[in-house]
């Protein structure tokens, strides 16, 4: 009984404001979204989302009381197990669970289904956490960071191939902690400038990349030359000409005279005995081209019709059917806009209420907050979502126990990847994958999984005197 006392006194109050403020924004949202008012159903009406709803809420209010009785350290000892639980019911999902708009990601249960790759989110994280917390992990050791990454690609496979591209980018928001633990900052500006190379391939002529990068090695090789202010100048010049030249479709002559001046740069480099920086630079070239021209073939040749869709509504949208791929974007935005600065108001929303937004109370349900509340609302609930983060930083720092740190950070990374992109696919700023807003977007699995993050942290901050 002690315990649960210890908890209810210091448990983190300001936390545990902002995810019931979340959630009951959340719940007032989706209620919003299936409102019929010529039709009004009871609030507990489970045949209605907003009843669905205010079960699950209740069942995770549950998880709360559950994870403030459990001792803090079940965590910490059982986070192998748990993480085994979660692999196989992603394997067993392959297997047992239902198709639902191309994705085997669900087992149902009556009226009720239930994704697994949600409870995977928060088994990764305490085995994340677990396995950064034992005294001889370091990650400037390659058997460590070969072992953490295992641990986040082996739910990422698996959720591929159900599959759900979506919930598999989430496990990336790991790379948060990685980089909190210590992991080299070159590993992240390889990441980096790869997606880059990727991204770019995509869209442009990997010709043209090509140009692109060797510009960028002429300028790193001219700082290394005594006249290096008049080799940049030059430089600059020559990028500005080479930049006309591409925009009128001349491409091979400007590709050969840029190839021609990376060999003799690197002659002259290499002839003052700067072997390894030459070395580096080409070994960018050659891993910048096979990138650009692999993303390129990839797009044109691997793809299925509608992942090009979603790619070009994402990055050409000019170049997408206002009907057909770029309908939702489009549709999404003009609802987000109708609101104006204070909203049409709570349940007035013209365009919710006649669903101009396909998936409105899940993946869209930003859209019901931008209509309804305006760019107040909208502000607000962004704020909100800050705050939280912040706070779950600020937990996170002023822990004792390595586990609970990392784990918080865990939590604040799985919580930032989903905000980010969830509202960011409905402005058009990231390509449409289809992934919950927290605590806010329709769905048991989601708000069980969210609730059962932020369970687990509150109860471990609880205790963090003792850890």
């Amino acid at each position: 009984m002690s315990r649960r006392n210890d908890f209810f006194r210091n448990v983190d109050w300001i936390t545990f404001s902002l995810y019931i403020s979340l959630v009951a924004i959340g719940w007032l949202m989706i209620y919003a979204v299936g409102y019929d008012e010529d039709h009004p159903a009871s609030l507990f009406n489970l045949n209605t989302n907003a009843g669905k709803q205010l079960l699950f809420i209740g069942i995770s209010f549950g998880v709360l009381l559950v994870t403030a009785i459990i001792d803090w350290k079940f965590w910490r000892t059982f986070a192998y197990p748990i993480f085994a639980i979660g692999l196989i019911q992603l394997a067993a999902v392959l297997i047992l669970g239902v198709t639902i708009k191309g994705a085997t990601s669900w087992y149902r249960f009556g009226g009720f289904t239930y994704q697994p790759s949600e409870f995977a989110k928060f088994a990764t994280a305490v085995a994340i956490a677990a396995f950064l917390s034992q005294y001889n992990t370091t990650l400037k050791n390659w058997r460590s960071v070969a072992t953490v990454f295992g641990i986040m690609l082996l739910p990422m496979t698996l959720i591929l191939l159900q599959p759900d591209a979506g919930s598999a980018l989430v496990f990336t928001s790991f790379l948060i902690v990685l980089y909190r633990a210590g992991l080299s900052s070159t590993i992240y500006i390889f990441g980096f400038a790869t997606s880059i190379l990727l991204v770019l391939g995509l869209v442009y002529d990997p010709r043209i990349i090509i140009v692109g990068l060797i510009l960028i090695i002429l300028l790193v090789f001219a700082t290394n030359f005594k006249e290096k202010f008049r080799l940049i100048i030059g430089l600059s010049a020559w990028t500005i000409i080479s930049s006309a030249f591409l925009y009128f479709g001349v491409v091979y002559p400007i590709l050969g005279i840029n190839l021609l001046a990376l060999i003799l740069g690197s002659y002259f480099l290499y002839n003052q005995r700067k072997i390894q920086l030459v070395g580096q630079l080409l070994s960018l070239f050659v891993i910048g081209s096979a990138l650009s021209f692999s993303s390129n073939y990839a797009f044109n040749n691997i793809l299925e019709r509608h992942q090009r869709d979603r790619i070009n509504v994402w990055l050409r949208p000019s170049m997408c059917d206002p009907q057909g791929a770029l309908y939702n974007v489009l549709q999404s935005k003009m609802t987000i806009g109708s609101g104006g600065l204070e909203g049409k108001g709570f349940l007035e929303g013209t365009m919710t209420k006649l669903n101009y937004v396909p998936e409105q109370s899940t993946d869209f349900i930003f859209c019901t907050i931008g209509e309804e509340q305006g760019f107040i609302g909208t502000v607000g609930i962004v704020g909100l979502f800050f705050l939280l983060l912040m706070r779950v930083v600020m937990i996170a720092e002023r822990q004792r126990s390595d586990f609970s740190k990392y784990y918080a950070y865990c939590v604040a990374g799985i919580l930032f990847i989903h905000v980010f992109i969830n509202i960011g696919m409905t402005m058009g700023l990231v390509p449409i994958i289809g992934i919950p807003l927290p605590f806010i977007s329709y769905g048991g699995s989601s708000i069980l999984g969210f609730s059962l993050l932020i369970g687990v942290l509150l109860k471990l901050d609880s205790n963090r005197l003792v850890g």
